[in-house]
């Protein structure tokens, strides 16, 4: 039941309608209900019981940690937090554990329990209200990571209804179903025909699928954010940002404070700077640098593959940080740069990206870009129009509005920003990619 799917959507209507008619002091049950009823849905019994008893557990380290300088503590305490994902990620996990959102959530109890063993929030005091915290359904999925101290007291205080947060939120939940129904869902068969049977290929095709792979990647996950945070605005509550134009980074340092910004921050907070970061000469802030990468790659799949893409993005910004103001400053290069990443990213394994990277420049066929066979791999000459046309539209809302286009939108009088969402919801109903016997795709980030 993803938040793209027509279920999804009979299964919000009645929570919102509920939150409203519950007095203000006791929204956050009503908020908890959801979230647990939720999560019940869309994963087996086995998972929900693990993801019950993590909330336990890390309740639990929360009150032990308060006030506790021990660092063996805090140790014990974020292995026990984390043990479900690590024996997910290592070769041959145990998948049958895997609940919603693991990834994702692991995190947040990590920088839960640091935050309160810093001394920098307190514990909390309701095992409920906990739960909410650790479990709120428009975010679950795949983030954006919320820290404790921005996203709990709003979940607890109840909202009344505020026009203009109804206004935004029914925005981002329509720009959010433009990116995923008429690009990252239109993009996704012909990706994952040639990756998955890459054998079949040559470089041409290696080259369209990269490309297209990181238009899909972006869009399904900058939809997925936009969705969580219309969502949740429906509700009066405020997710933080995820995304500001990645591909627009002049440098891979830069891409990484444009993408995914909430896990940069937490890699930031919670690994580079405890590791020392660049406070204690060079030599450690690479280490660090490195160590991050590393972390991240593991994060996000256990194959090499993830690991090398670490270490690539690791090797960039520190190339770039020895070359300083020497260093090229170019928007084309560091997306070169970054597609390389999602190629080693995306293939079935090391080896299948290595052979890609090799066809692609030395199994080069340009004739296959006129003989329409690029259009018999599960994109048909409609859909490829409707996601150029897409694309394009995505491209000068970019050029036009800056970082942030859907907030010079909002921004427009009321009438022009009204036709222009009508015409919105009128381009998703006539050309996306859903209807009759159609199941929309999961969300990319929500496997890792």
């Amino acid at each position: 039941m993803t938040y793209a799917s027509l279920k999804f959507w009979v299964f919000l209507l009645p929570v919102l309608l509920l939150y409203r008619l519950v007095p203000l002091k006791h929204r956050w049950m009503v908020l908890l209900a959801g979230s647990m009823v939720f999560y019940a849905l869309n994963v087996p019994a086995a998972a929900l019981l693990v993801f019950l008893v993590q909330i336990a557990l890390a309740f639990g380290c929360g009150k032990v940690l308060e006030g506790n300088r021990h660092r063996a503590a805090l140790a014990v305490c974020i292995i026990v937090s984390a043990l479900p994902l690590i024996l997910v990620k290592l070769p041959h996990g145990q998948s049958w554990i895997v609940p919603l959102g693991l990834s994702f959530y692991t995190l947040q109890m990590i920088a839960y329990l640091v935050d309160v063993y810093r001394g920098k929030i307190r514990a909390a005091d309701n095992p409920f209200r906990f739960a909410l915290f650790m479990s709120w359904f428009p975010q679950i999925i795949q983030g954006p990571l919320p820290r404790y101290e921005l996203l709990n007291e709003q979940l607890q205080e109840g909202h009344a209804r505020q026009e203009e947060d109804v206004q935004r939120g029914i925005a981002l939940i329509i720009w959010g179903l433009f990116l995923k129904l008429m690009i990252a869902d239109k993009a996704a068969p012909l990706v994952n025909e040639v990756f998955d049977h890459y054998t079949q290929y040559s470089g041409v095709y290696y080259w369209t699928a990269l490309i297209l792979y990181s238009a899909q990647l972006y869009t399904d996950f900058l939809s997925c954010v936009r969705l969580s945070q219309g969502i949740s605005l429906l509700f009066g509550i405020r997710l933080g940002e995820n995304f500001r134009r990645p591909y627009a980074s002049r440098s891979v340092k830069e891409f990484w404070q444009r993408w995914h910004i909430s896990l940069g921050a937490w890699l930031r907070d919670y690994i580079y700077i405890p590791l020392g970061g660049s406070r204690r000469g060079r030599m450690r802030k690479y280490v660090s640098i490195l160590t991050v990468f590393l972390i991240s790659g593991f994060w996000h799949g256990s194959g090499l593959n993830f690991l090398c893409w670490g270490l690539l993005h690791a090797f960039c910004e520190i190339l770039e940080d020895v070359l300083g103001e020497k260093r090229l400053s170019s928007a084309f290069l560091t997306y070169c740069a970054v597609l390389l990443g999602w190629l080693i990213f995306r293939a079935p394994g090391l080896r299948a990206g290595l052979s890609m990277l090799k066809g692609m420049f030395l199994d080069v066929h340009p004739a296959v870009l006129f003989d329409g066979s690029l259009l018999r791999l599960g994109i048909d000459g409609y859909d490829a129009v409707v996601l150029c046309f897409s694309l394009l539209m995505l491209y000068l809302a970019g050029r036009l509005y800056g970082d942030d286009p859907l907030e010079a939108i909002l921004n427009l009088p009321v009438w022009k920003k009204d036709i222009l969402l009508i015409g919105m919801i009128a381009l998703i109903m006539v050309f996306g990619t859903y209807g009759y016997g159609f199941n929309a795709a999961g969300f990319i980030y929500g496997g890792f």
